[in-house]
């Protein structure tokens, strides 16, 4: 049966190699309803000489006969965002720039519209190959725009991803433009914790938090290897993290099937991420801490060595999941969750639906107060803890933080932002104690070094092990003191 409901456009950005292949893939051949349509595309975008479009998240484009239309390039901040979205026309007014606007960045190709009918529905797909041109620079770009009812769009989208790379785009092609002139990386469109202040009930937050993370997720995983640094990593993993804290927050609203299963394999990509972090981490600290306290010594030069090797597996191993489809099926899943709402359905009672409804403070106040309580019970007599249960207070930590930078702007204020402070520097020097028994766990697991080495490191570990325990206890101190923000006692 064919579905129905509003038509809505997603966009896609395929490896330009990949676009050549598209038409000739089984799903667009078995629903080609009519002739593909080609033509030459010339698109060109303009900003103030000040930057003053780019600064508001705007950007003049023209297109190939010389109309000018404001676009808008990054989210106004309208809850719900789907990750997705395409650049659209700007509401609000063109800033006033000093001059006439000049061009930054252009894009020259073909854009092909191909009819589809498939037995979800009619879709219209809109496809751009071409280059991406700046003044010093240039590089060759896909993009495939699908307009339907959100069944056909996700179903249709499973088919291609799962032989095509292509996800949706980590910024719009006149912001990569923009990113090519500067030599400079996209602006994120989501970074940072999700802000719920503007939502009013308990499925619009859940619906904005889970749009915000995934586009973190797509944002920082091209930056995912080993040449780029260890902040994609962290980055992606914090927000990984961050999504999957949201949906126990919201699990009992969301609880449904889909949830569960979309949770089970981001806990498949949280263990590859892990590893990767695990080993940036002790080859920044512990590792970088012993080579300059000892100098230049073989044997600590022999353990860094593999342990970069062990790094560089890690990597490779995390960037073959991301680029398989596995990771693209994840995303559409996410995708799926924010477009078809699957736990209405499974929100048969009454008591469900109403939660779905409710207003959010109520919701985040009663669910705080709920962990908080659970959290000081579990940190009671902490200066007694074994490693083991500081680990878990970690973990605790870690849950009880994410859920209350959620929720924190809707009280605003200094108890907020104190109460933060101090969960994060608790967080901060139990994470300090963790790294210290994971890095003897590391270098444990390394084969063939010199057992000197690795002792120097097992002391070297102790010594922080001691001093993070330290700090730690006087950060509990010191949260213990500060007020639930959320709390009018």
């Amino acid at each position: 049966m064919e579905a129905t409901g509003p038509a809505l456009t997603l966009e896609f950005e395929l490896a330009p190699a990949a676009a050549t292949r598209l038409a000739r893939h089984p799903a667009i051949a078995a629903a080609r309803s009519s002739r593909t349509r080609s033509a030459a595309e010339e698109l060109i975008w303009l900003d103030g000489t000040e930057g003053e479009l780019a600064e508001a998240g705007l950007v003049l484009e023209a297109g190939p006969r010389g109309a000018r239309r404001l676009q808008s390039i990054l989210p106004d901040g309208a809850l719900p965002w789907l990750p997705g979205t395409p650049a659209g026309p700007a509401e609000e007014p063109e800033p006033e720039a000093a001059g006439e606007p000049v061009p930054i960045a252009a894009f020259s190709g073909r854009r092909s519209l191909l009819p589809l009918v498939t037995p979800e529905g009619a879709v219209q797909a809109d496809l751009l190959v071409g280059k991406l041109r700046a003044v010093a620079a240039e590089r060759p770009v896909a993009r495939l725009c699908l307009t339907g009812p959100a069944p056909a769009l996700l179903a249709l989208a499973r088919q291609l991803a799962a032989d095509l790379p292509m996800l949706p785009p980590r910024a719009a092609l006149a912001e990569e433009g923009r990113a090519l002139a500067l030599g400079t990386p996209p602006r994120p469109r989501h970074h940072g914790p999700p802000r719920l202040d503007g939502a009013a009930t308990v499925e619009e937050a859940l619906l904005a938090a889970i749009g915000h993370l995934l586009e973190a997720m797509l944002y920082h995983a091209p930056a995912c290897r080993p040449d780029a640094g260890p902040e994609g990593v962290h980055q992606m993993r914090v927000a990984l993290r961050r999504l999957r804290s949201v949906l126990r927050v919201f699990r009992p609203a969301a609880r449904c099937p889909a949830v569960e299963d979309f949770d089970a394999r981001l806990k498949v990509l949280a263990r590859l991420l892990g590893p990767a972090r695990d080993w940036d981490v002790f080859l920044a600290g512990l590792g970088a801490e012993a080579a300059a306290v000892l100098g230049p010594d073989r044997r600590i030069a022999a353990l860094l060595k593999a342990a970069e090797a062990r790094r560089q597996a890690a990597y490779l191993a995390l960037r073959q999941e991301l680029d398989r489809p596995g990771f693209r099926r994840l995303v559409l899943d996410g995708l799926a969750l924010l477009l078809l709402r699957p736990w209405r359905e499974a929100a048969e009672s009454t008591e469900r639906q109403a939660l779905l409804s409710a207003p959010l403070p109520e919701f985040a106040a009663k669910l705080l107060d709920r962990r908080w309580r659970k959290f000081r019970a579990e940190g009671e007599e902490i200066a007694a803890h074994s490693a083991g249960a500081l680990h878990e207070l970690r973990l605790s930590t870690k849950r009880l933080r994410y859920a209350a930078e959620l929720f924190a702007p809707l009280w605003p204020g200094k108890a907020s932002r104190r109460f933060l402070k101090r969960l994060s520097r608790l967080q901060e020097e139990l994470g300090l104690v963790n790294d210290s028994t994971v890095a003897r766990m590391l270098v444990g697991s390394l084969a063939g070094v010199p057992a000197w080495a690795a002792g120097a490191m097992e002391g070297f570990a102790a010594a922080q092990l001691d001093r993070a325990r330290r700090h730690a206890l006087s950060a509990w101190e010191d949260l213990m003191l500060a007020a639930a923000f959320w709390s009018d006692s």
